[in-house]
């Protein structure tokens, strides 16, 4: 019997892993891990949402969502691959297809320029896209001259998709009341925790790591290479090949975000195996930076502990005052992740030492693509204004999914607002040591 079940959750993890592998290597666009597209430029994909309960109608949002796609951070990012082709192109070393790649990188480059990371077109029409179905999702909460209190960090990138979404409500319905600011006076809470714990962002040195250990045993550029270059031996010599994949792989993977290069792929460069590598690395090194991992001290959720405190301050504002609107807030997948492990979404608290199978639990396609982004939304009795915080139901979606909480549901997807309150008060008074 007991080995039977062995046998049993060996299959099972076997045909995850492929399921897993199948969904990388067949959407390459998913295996840019945090660069992933946002997967829905229309509503065609999304499931259809859970009707308000019998009786309630939404008047308030809660909102955190990240930037739209964008050009890679740093100029560098372009520069390494095409530098890398050049020396072998200028040793006579590159043959008929490394130079046709090298051509491509260059245009990419050369298309960078002075934009790295820079908001994209794609990127603001993700915001567009999601703002027009929160209204049409949520029409109560923008109804009549709803006040809208949107911020932003500030980034370009988040300024613009914060501009993007508002923008669309604004045409949607003039009357809004809609306020935006980006300023430091926020960035304690909106940006990256730097506030309460600083020492948390120096464990990421242990993190780093972790993960380039595993990427000495699981990467191989030798394939990779030697479809590129004459002579492999010199390319080993003379060539971090490991870095160039890594970073050929980063640019094919932003790539996607851009109009412009709809008609170019890096893709075919790496088989199936090797993307899915890629990706797989790339998804531990963001579960070590910013989720609850051991290996951290499960201690990245609570960076975002200031955040879920404006995010429970402006509902209970909401709920006090009776008045209809949203507190919207653009940033980065940076915040997005450790405040949707903080808050217990469906798996992304998942917790786990066996990072070579994380990826069976826990994938970052599914948590924070571009313009990932969290929407908490209150329901109220119909025609009431000022409610009881018990009379309060709450849903939560994620990357416009529907998503569970951490607390009993009152009925399907809804939850008691006083419960979830209490759940999260309880979590935010734990002591953390902060050295």
């Amino acid at each position: 019997m007991k080995r039977t079940l062995i046998l049993i959750t060996i299959i099972a993890a076997c045909a995850a892993t492929l399921a897993a592998r199948q969904v990388v290597t067949r959407r390459v666009s998913v295996s840019a891990c945090n660069h992933a597209v946002y997967p829905y430029p229309d509503a065609k994909e999304l499931p259809t949402l859970t009707p308000s309960p019998a009786g309630y109608e939404p008047f308030f949002m809660d909102h955190y969502g990240r930037h739209g796609s964008r050009w890679l951070s740093s100029q560098n990012d372009y520069e390494y691959p095409v530098k890398a082709l050049q020396k072998a192109d200028q040793a006579g070393q590159l043959n008929e297809l490394g130079q046709s790649v090298l051509r491509d990188l260059q245009r990419i480059a050369l298309a960078a320029y002075q934009h790295a990371g820079d908001l994209s077109d794609i990127g603001a029409e993700q915001h567009r896209g999601i703002a027009k179905r929160m209204y049409r999702n949520f029409p109560d909460v923008f109804a009549g001259d709803a006040a809208i209190d949107a911020r932003s960090t500030v980034v370009l990138r988040c300024i613009l998709s914060m501009q993007n979404e508002t923008m669309v409500l604004r045409a949607l319905n003039p009357r809004l009341n809609i306020t935006t600011d980006a300023s430091y006076h926020d960035m304690h809470y909106m940006g990256y925790g730097h506030g309460e714990d600083t020492a948390a962002f120096h464990l990421r040195k242990d993190m780093d790591k972790i993960v380039d250990a595993m990427a000495k045993k699981t990467l191989n550029p030798s394939r990779f290479a030697a479809q590129l270059f004459n002579d492999t031996t010199w390319a080993r010599t003379n060539l971090d090949l490991t870095m160039l994949m890594r970073k050929t792989y980063a640019v094919a993977g932003i790539i996607r975000g851009h109009h412009q290069f709809d008609d170019l792929t890096l893709h075919y460069l790496f088989s199936a195996d090797e993307l899915f590598e890629l990706w797989r690395l790339k998804s531990v090194l963001w579960y070590l930076y910013s989720a609850n991992a051991p290996a951290n001290g499960n201690r990245m959720p609570f960076i975002e502990r200031a955040l879920l405190r404006d995010i429970i301050e402006k509902a209970d504002t909401a709920i006090a005052t009776g008045n209809r609107g949203a507190a919207m807030r653009f940033g980065h997948e940076s915040v997005v992740l450790p405040l949707a492990c903080l808050m217990e979404l469906d798996s992304a608290n998942y917790s786990t030492t066996d990072l070579d199978n994380l990826h069976l639990h826990w994938r970052t396609y599914e948590l924070i693509p571009m313009a990932c982004n969290i929407q908490l939304i209150l329901y109220r009795p119909i025609g009431a204004t000022k409610c009881d915080p018990d009379d309060i139901l709450v849903k939560v979606l994620f990357n416009e999914h529907e998503a569970t909480l951490p607390v009993a549901a009152a009925q399907g997807p809804y939850y008691r607002w006083s419960d979830l309150r209490a759940f999260y008060d309880k979590k935010l008074a734990t002591p953390i040591d902060w050295r």
